[in-house]
């Protein structure tokens, strides 16, 4: 079993459900070494006093904060400890809000809770479940490795599921920080278009069917150069659609997309009719086959009867002596 990466109290009301909190998520990104370009020579990096050029050990490190004019507030780590919010490890939910009305843009990064013991995984459910029937997640903060976070708990089938989260003013505003934006498209026949190439290109969520292809194909070009050979891969870059062609690609989108779903319909079709047809013949085999095997039986049976029921030979009298 993995190793909780943190442990407390999950609190609401005066229910306190002791657990652990463990990553839901792992990324598979290929690491990659520094080394100066035309030789095997590493890349390391020191923690150097900008003025006497010697490297710092790390316990000898504090931090210090800019308040403007070259001057730094230095902060030691065990000040920054003795002020940290929740010591007490508590998960103190606040309130429960409608899972539905958080923006996806607040979420983080997601975590598994688990009971702690056997002894309080009934509170464990109970919480789990409720949740479940109401569709809403707790709003609670914690603390985690010397930082407090925002975060909500919800239920995900038989897990509790916890969301670190951003706070309101992290998120930046996209007015101020990306200036004009398009107003409301007028046309109405664009739009009517794209909503037909969206419905067109609708479907099932269905994670399994996306892959990292760019990993991928950095693992086969580290396989490939260290055999010795070389891989090259040509993709056009994509251009902007020319205003003036809009209609025409929208139209052209919408009728390949429809191509594209039909295409998928009529191969699942074909797939169940096989495995219906395989199923079919696979009982059929076995009801012949034992349509044989009951007819033998019957044959052998009525050939032991019909041998028991055959009249004895008839033994010739024999003629009396004169």
């Amino acid at each position: 079993m993995a190793r909780a990466i943190w442990s407390g109290y999950i609190n609401f009301g005066l229910v306190s459900v002791p657990v652990g909190l463990y990553s839901a998520t792992q990324e598979h990104e290929i690491d990659f070494h520094q080394f100066q370009k035309g030789t095997s020579d590493r890349i390391r990096y020191k923690r150097v006093n900008e003025r006497t050029g010697r490297e710092v050990p790390f316990e000898k490190i504090v931090k210090g904060h800019d308040v403007g004019g070259g001057e730094y507030v230095i902060v030691e780590p065990d000040e920054l400890d003795d002020i940290a919010p929740g010591k007490s490890r508590s998960l103190e939910i606040d309130t429960f809000v409608d899972l539905d009305e958080i923006d996806p843009m607040h979420f983080q990064k997601s975590y598994y809770l688990a009971p702690s013991d056997s002894e309080n995984a009934s509170s464990y459910a109970l919480l789990r479940d409720a949740l479940a029937k109401t569709n809403r997640a707790g709003i609670a903060k914690f603390v985690m490795r010397g930082k407090e976070y925002l975060a909500t708990i919800r239920a995900d089938d038989r897990v509790l599921v916890l969301e670190t989260m951003f706070f309101a003013d992290e998120i930046r505003d996209p007015d101020e920080e990306l200036g004009s934006l398009p107003r409301k498209s007028g046309a109405g026949k664009q739009l009517s278009m794209a909503v037909d190439l969206i419905e067109a290109m609708s479907g099932e969520w269905k994670p399994a069917a996306y892959q990292d292809i760019y990993t991928e194909r950095v693992k086969e070009l580290v396989k490939s150069k260290h055999q010795g050979k070389e891989v090259v891969y040509s993709e056009e870059e994509p251009q902007a659609t020319n205003p003036t062609d809009l209609v025409a690609a929208l139209r052209a989108s919408v009728e390949q997309a429809r191509k594209n779903r039909s295409s998928r319909t009529q191969k699942t079709a074909a797939k169940k009719t096989t495995g219906k047809k395989a199923t079919t013949k696979k009982a059929a085999t076995k009801k012949t086959a034992a349509g044989k095997k009951t007819a033998a039986g019957k044959k052998t049976a009525a050939g032991k009867k019909t041998a028991a029921k055959k009249p004895a030979a008839k033994k010739p009298a024999r003629k009396k002596a004169a």
